[in-house]
């Protein structure tokens, strides 16, 4: 069994449907990639999975157990954490206050001592040591990036959601936003990645997930995800390595 499941999901907004029948597991310590065109409904499982909207149809299951429809905080307190597209970090607190928020309320019961201890260890990791005191708009693109992510390590996640955390970022920052996520999820973390970087997806994902038109198209190893037919004529073309 795997840590996440979904089953049967579907999600319609006015005529059209944005997640279409589709079933998905996550096993415990796997990073899984999630790719296709815009508009085939990455976001829009995201945010199923998330609790942001709630299915019209299918369940979802962490742990072995039914987490559908429950509301974002609560599926955060049980070790659900993501990050955005676009970043969503407090802009007009420091990198610090920004982690310890997420450190406090992310998981009850949690001290202030602990919160603190979390939040500089969170920092560290993350390679924001040196911006410790920094406000978030001192932050280039790729460090705003890394906030977030340190955002959602605070909670202690069981499973992390990133949504193109590598979007606008140079080579070399890409290669730096790779080596985090394996160190994430070296550190016990289980990894479902939304990415249009295609080196990424190759490099760090064990399993890649395709959908199109909101429905899965294929699902396999990184190597024959880059082979299939169908998956190059939708959406790899000139992406194929």
């Amino acid at each position: 069994m795997g840590i996440l499941e979904g089953r049967a999901l579907s999600k319609r907004f006015g005529g059209r449907l944005a997640v279409d029948d589709v079933d998905f597991d996550l096993e415990d310590g796997e990073i899984l990639g999630l790719i296709g065109p815009n508009g085939a409904g990455k976001t829009t499982l995201f945010n199923l999975i998330s609790g942001a909207i709630t299915p019209d149809s299918g369940a979802i299951a962490f742990e072995g157990k039914s987490v559908g429809g429950l509301a974002p905080h609560r599926l955060c307190r049980l070790g659900i954490a993501r990050t955005f597209q676009k970043a969503k970090n407090f802009p007009g607190l420091s990198v610090y206050d920004n982690v310890l928020t997420s450190a406090q309320f992310g998981k009850k019961g949690r001290s202030d001592a602990a919160a603190r201890e979390m939040t500089e260890r969170t920092i560290e990791f993350v390679g924001l040591g040196p911006f410790l005191g920094k406000s978030v708009t001192d932050l280039p693109l790729a460090g705003q990036k890394r906030l977030e992510v340190a955002r959602a390590l605070a909670t202690a996640p069981r499973v992390l959601l990133l949504d193109e955390v590598m979007a606008g970022l140079n080579p070399s920052e890409v290669g730096g936003a790779m080596e985090l996520i394996a160190m994430i999820n070296e550190s016990g973390v289980a990894v479902i990645m939304i990415e249009h970087v295609m080196k990424a997806i190759m490099g760090v994902c064990g399993r890649v997930m395709v959908l199109h038109h909101g429905q899965k198209l294929a699902e396999g190893a990184p190597e024959d995800i880059s082979r299939n037919p169908a998956v190059i004529e939708v959406y790899l073309g000139g992406r194929r390595a």
